[in-house]
């Protein structure tokens, strides 16, 4: 894999990451916060667990292919 395409899927991978942390504790005040919307905090939580896949996905494309 070139340079620049590893950089660029690094970064993707931070963004994700980022984006991983901030639905973790938006999930976490709303449900500390009582009174929440049941399917409100479903949803994003199936938004985090896509997010943690697309993660996954990322990341072993960074892996070389040793079969090459």
């Amino acid at each position: 894999m070139t340079d620049p395409a590893s950089k660029s899927i690094q970064t993707r991978i931070l963004e994700l990451q980022e984006e991983h942390r901030d639905l973790d504790h938006i999930v976490e005040t709303l449900i500390n916060q009582g009174g929440y919307d049941q399917l409100l905090i479903s949803r994003l939580k199936k938004r985090k667990l896509a997010l943690k896949d697309q993660i996954a996905k990322f990341k072993s494309q960074l892996i070389p292919d040793l079969d090459a």
